[in-house]
């Protein structure tokens, strides 16, 4: 149990910490070299902002910052809450991937950065 309740202490920490320092406000976090030098919306632009609004119960505005962001921080619950259980009975966790699901994810993560940057693909913008 001690493996994914540390876990949880660190990413809870991490969510408390970027849900009281606002990353709206210029000047706590750095820039994100692609957007700075080129304009371009890397997957994860808006991703500490969408975290910031799901500290704060906006789930929508969150979703509109980075949906894949959100996407993520759902599977991560899922797989955590997995986890605990299985540690709970005793029986261990693993997640086997093959690279074709490596693949898989980043094709998603490619188009999504793709997509975000076109006319078409404003809304994913953030």
């Amino acid at each position: 149990m001690a493996a994914p309740l540390g876990v949880l202490a660190g990413v809870a920490a991490a969510f408390a910490y970027v849900g009281t320092v606002d990353p709206n406000a210029p000047g706590h976090y750095p820039v994100c070299p692609l957007l700075h030098f080129t304009g371009l919306y890397c997957p994860g632009c808006g991703g500490l902002r969408s975290a910031y609004a799901v500290v704060h119960g906006e789930f929508g505005t969150a979703l509109g910052l980075n949906a894949l962001a959100v996407a993520g921080y759902g599977l991560f619950a899922v797989l955590w809450t997995v986890w605990l259980v299985r540690a709970a009975r005793g029986r261990p966790f693993t997640v086997r991937l093959r690279p074709a699901h490596w693949w898989a994810v980043g094709a998603v993560v490619l188009a999504f950065a793709v997509v975000r940057n076109l006319p078409f693909g404003a809304a994913l913008a953030p």
